[in-house]
């Protein structure tokens, strides 16, 4: 009977990496989840749990991501960067499975802030490339863990938002270097927590650079966030993935500036930012998001 399961293991075994090459993620999964009832600990089986897991990610079946991960993760070494920690990781921090995702992310190497519960940290700027409907947008954001940041652009695709975490991949997709330092662009995973900051757009009459850079520090202040148009770079998705210097764009003139803050307490910050220096205005201000 053995023998048997195993000539039929390696046809399914086949089944499975042929329908990995052509990204039909459900059926590989199916075949390596049906290889493994008969063989869950051969010595390769560490590859199959951690496909089939992979797989289920592909599809965001973050409860089979989260099974299938723990079991690879289990076969897997520690403190070497084996990638089926960090799979691991991102199941659990969707599934807010807080201790898995800790031991997780300390088997593949990394070292987290002490403590229990929601990983909270500072693990850097990067820049995280936002998918809403079909549409592309480059942000940056502040890390708080492997697989989550914190969005500190004021975003221009309608429906997001400064302020809001989202998941992130591992893998980066390009680069953004400023000041000669370089910053990785992952992709966006999912919108893990909204924010309640709503977007709005005014136009400024700014004197000089230093007046708009006041703009962006007195709401900064306030936990908002300020960004004028022209600091938008548009690139194909093509380009984007590629390696690009930026500079911020800070000039003067009229111009307009995307706002990030409480409706309530838009206009006393743009009348206080006004008043704090001559040839300081704005006008047409409206919510837009």
């Amino acid at each position: 009977m053995a023998s048997v399961r195993k000539g039929e293991a390696k046809a399914l075994l086949k089944q499975a990496r042929e329908a990995w090459e052509a990204e039909q993620w459900q059926l590989s999964a199916d075949r390596y989840e049906e290889v493994l009832r008969y063989y869950p600990d051969d010595k390769p089986s560490g590859i199959w749990w951690f496909d089939a897991a992979l797989a289920h990610k592909f599809l965001r079946n973050w409860d089979k991501a989260f099974e299938l991960g723990k079991e690879a993760a289990a076969r897997a070494p520690r403190g070497e960067g084996d990638p089926a920690y960090w799979n691991l990781g991102i199941a659990a921090t969707v599934l807010r499975e807080w201790p898995v995702a800790r031991d997780a992310w300390s088997g593949f190497g990394i070292t987290l802030p002490e403590g229990e519960g929601e990983i909270v940290g500072r693990f850097g700027m990067a820049c995280v490339r936002l998918e809403t409907a079909g549409e592309y947008e480059v942000v940056w954001a502040q890390r708080l863990c492997p697989t989550r940041a914190r969005v500190v652009s004021v975003p221009v695709t309608p429906g997001r938002r400064f302020g809001e975490i989202v998941l992130h991949d591992g893998a980066p997709t390009g680069e953004r270097i400023v000041d000669g330092q370089r910053h990785s662009v992952f992709d966006e995973i999912m919108l893990f927590e909204p924010s309640d900051l709503p977007t709005h757009a005014a136009t400024l009459t700014v004197p000089a650079p230093d007046d708009l850079e006041a703009l962006v520090e007195l709401f900064a202040e306030r936990g908002f966030g300020a960004e004028p148009a022209s600091s938008v770079n548009l690139l194909c998705k093509c380009c984007s993935e590629g390696s690009h210097e930026q500079e911020r764009s800070v000039r003067a003139g009229t111009q307009q500036v995307s706002l990030a803050a409480l409706t309530d307490e838009v206009r006393s910050l743009l009348d206080t930012w006004a008043g704090g220096g001559p040839g300081r205005a704005w006008r047409d201000l409206e919510l837009v998001g």
